[in-house]
């Protein structure tokens, strides 16, 4: 039988709920673990959120609301990166409307993407990214895709000199790309780079990942789980019994614990329309992580 991940978290949910309390104490909030951006030293929490398709809906209550609860719980939790992009469809402005009606837009860090040709092009779709996530200055805005790239950091830079961006940085998530994200990363100045890592797609580790440490680059991982695609794969077999030597209680939190465990990692953002599936992604900076041999056994077990 092939059980769905919600059928997994409610199979190792009382563990999961015996084993926080355990560690943190009845009716204590645990603390996720934080990280260093390098160029600032700013420490954000290493699980955030990610909107690909997920934040892509319509305005009827049916559509929201289930986002609306993600949202509100992930501030609620201490999350705080929530990455979108003008290529997301309308998960923009879903963000942003919802985070302004929680009240919760600056308790945020906000990271959103240009992805256009052109200079002009490029401010313009910035500026309608400031608009729709309700803010004036954008924590991260990354080039998408490496598309028209050297045109998109001019101005990027610009726009962090002036205060309208914190943070600047560029994307992909293809191996395909690695080459020329490496050509980025050793002639930019960047603070930030988004890259595809996890146990199914681990390409990054060779150059990209050591590379961006020695740089001083804060790295955000997208598709942790390889595209959902591994982690379906494994959702029918028993989680191995040493997982809980690094606080494991599920096998999302045994993809996002293998990826955080890499050092060069600042934050995994996997994306999620359910509350179930968010609450069990955020548990995974809870607890200790894996070292390099429980790392290993880790590939061998998916």
């Amino acid at each position: 039988m092939k059980l769905s991940r919600r059928d997994t978290l409610r199979v190792f949910g009382a563990t999961a709920a015996g084993a926080l309390l355990g560690r943190s104490g009845a009716g204590a909030s645990p603390e996720p673990l934080l990280r260093a951006i390098p160029s600032s030293g700013e420490r954000i929490p290493v699980v955030g959120l990610g909107t690909w398709s997920t934040f892509d809906v319509g305005s009827s209550a049916a559509e929201r609301q289930p986002l609306e609860g993600v949202l509100t719980r992930f501030s609620e939790r201490g999350g705080r990166v929530v990455d979108s992009s003008p290529m997301y469809g309308r998960s923009e402005a879903v963000v942003g409307e919802i985070a302004a009606k929680r009240g919760i837009t600056g308790k945020l860090f906000l990271a959103t993407k240009v992805w256009t040709r052109g200079r002009a092009a490029g401010i313009e779709q910035m500026e309608t990214s400031e608009r729709l996530l309700g803010t004036k200055r954008l924590d991260l805005l990354q080039v998408h895709n490496l598309l028209d790239v050297d045109t998109h950091l001019a101005t990027l830079r610009a726009w962090k000199e002036k205060g309208r961006v914190r943070y600047i940085g560029v994307t992909h998530y293809n191996e395909s790309a690695y080459p020329e994200v490496e050509r980025v990363l050793l002639r930019e100045k960047l603070d930030f780079l988004q890259v595809n890592y996890s146990l199914a797609e681990r390409g990054a580790e060779k150059r990209i990942l050591p590379l961006a440490r020695d740089k001083g680059v804060a790295v955000l991982v997208n598709r942790p789980f390889g595209g959902g695609e591994a982690l379906r794969r494994v959702l029918s077999r028993p989680l191995p019994p040493w997982a809980a030597e690094f606080d494991c209680t599920s096998w999302a939190q045994f993809f996002l614990k293998w990826i955080l465990a890499h050092p060069a990692v600042t934050c995994a953002i996997p994306a999620t329309n359910k509350r179930t599936h968010l609450d069990d992604d955020l548990d995974a900076a809870l607890g200790r992580l894996p070292g390099e041999a429980l790392r290993r056994r880790m590939i061998e077990a998916v």
